[in-house]
């Protein structure tokens, strides 16, 4: 008889991360539970004009697809089929067009309730449990299990669970108490999120603006709507959050420019400090980090919810293959094949995040001028610009059957 406080896997996160690991294996075998901090139902409210938004690569589209749900979130999704890159004040642009990676688009832009939304929807209807609100107070070891003591409607349950997958954000308490050092940078600057209205179409393009304070992202939204992410400096973001509407969008439009025509109405905003955080190692005896959990990056090329879904793909492909194997999902040789795919994608996606940053808010006229030759040669040269656009949205990371868009079971 199977003893029921076992599981083959503990998802400790449901947040969107982990919800889409249970998703992508909720037609196998496996006993997993979710436990996430928050209530599990959220109000299907009708959409808001200042609903935070989020960017799915094309790898995050092909993973959504295998997984059996993209279908259900592109109705929603506003499609980005060219990328502007630009140094303010300076000569150098590059244009990313979808062409450039022989598809419909580059990337979607949708809306993080419509995608809980369909992940929760997902989850509810498969045999996948949910423990929620509910957290963790206590983890134990032992060689064949790890214990998790769970607080959940004032009572202390314990699961034991031959995984146990770490997906519960940024400032991960359960990752703590595991033992795994997070290494963090503080950028110095803070994100200010809004969404905008201009006058002009934005025609489906995303714009990436380097200032001197900080890289100023545009994204398509519905109904010529855009979603702002505006890096400034904390001292600057005070500021900024304290002007009323007028001034901010005087001093938007001072920042872009006048592409997208006059700014004429933006909505609530939001500012978020900046800042690396990394998770070494991204294991221990049975047990594994993922997500923002394991990697917290600077917003710039909106890389951060995409890596974690390719953290996603790469843990379903080799806890599958070893579940097909008869062999034992949590064990030391499972989660060294999941580092070795997986963490060349975390180097190279820090990497360049970093050299983003740091090259462009570099000021020295040789590297001004290197960096904006550097644009113009990608924008000029398509071969150079395709290599580039399957870096920026993941297709050079592990080739997993979820990352061909191919299911993962």
């Amino acid at each position: 008889m199977t003893d029921p406080n076992i599981y083959d896997m503990v998802i400790i996160g449901g947040g969107l991360v982990g919800a889409s690991l249970a998703s992508a294996l909720r037609a196998t075998s496996l006993r997993i539970a979710i436990i996430e901090a928050a209530p599990w139902f959220t109000e299907r409210c009708s959409p808001s004009y200042d609903e935070r938004v989020l960017v799915l690569s094309y790898s995050s589209q092909r993973i959504f697809t295998g997984m059996g749900i993209w279908d259900q979130i592109a109705p929603a999704a506003t499609p980005i089929q060219q990328i502007h890159v630009s140094d303010q004040g300076h000569f150098g642009f590059t244009r990313l067009k979808n062409q450039d990676l022989g598809t419909a688009a580059l990337g979607h832009v949708v809306t993080a309730r419509h995608l809980g939304q369909v992940l929760q929807a997902t989850l509810n209807a498969s045999p996948i449990e949910i423990w929620a609100p509910a957290q963790v107070t206590q983890i134990q070891y032992d060689n064949q299990l790890i214990t998790a003591q769970i607080k959940k409607d004032e009572q202390i349950q314990t699961l034991s669970t031959r995984l146990l997958v770490v997906a519960d954000g940024g400032r991960s308490p359960v990752r703590q108490q595991l033992g795994i050092t997070s290494h963090e940078f503080d950028y110095q600057q803070t994100a200010i999120i809004a969404n905008v209205t201009p006058s002009s179409p934005h025609q489906q393009i995303a714009y990436e603006r380097f200032t001197v304070s900080g890289p100023l992202a545009l994204l398509p939204l519905p109904d010529n709507h855009c979603s702002l992410v505006w890096t400034r400096t904390p001292a600057q973001a005070k500021t900024v959050m304290a002007w009323n509407d007028s001034a901010f969008l005087s001093a938007l439009q001072q920042e872009f420019g006048w592409r997208l025509g006059q700014f004429r109405h933006v909505g609530q905003r939001h500012a978020y400090p900046l800042r690396l955080v990394r998770a070494q190692p991204l294991t221990r005896s049975r047990a594994v980090v993922i997500g923002n959990a394991a990697h917290t990056l600077h917003p710039v090329a909106g890389q951060g919810l995409n890596l974690g879904l390719r953290d996603v793909a790469s843990l379903v492909e080799t806890v599958v293959n070893s579940w097909r194997n008869g062999e034992d999902i949590g064990s030391a040789t499972t989660l060294q094949r999941y580092v070795a795919w997986q963490q060349p994608d975390h180097q190279r996606i820090i990497d360049l995040t970093d050299q983003l940053i740091n090259v462009f808010a570099n000021a020295l006229p040789p590297l001004v001028m290197l960096r904006n030759f550097g644009l113009l040669m990608i924008d000029a040269l398509p071969p150079l610009r395709k290599q580039f656009v399957r870096q920026m949205t993941g297709m050079k990371s592990y080739p997993s059957r979820l990352l061909r868009g191919l299911p993962g079971i």
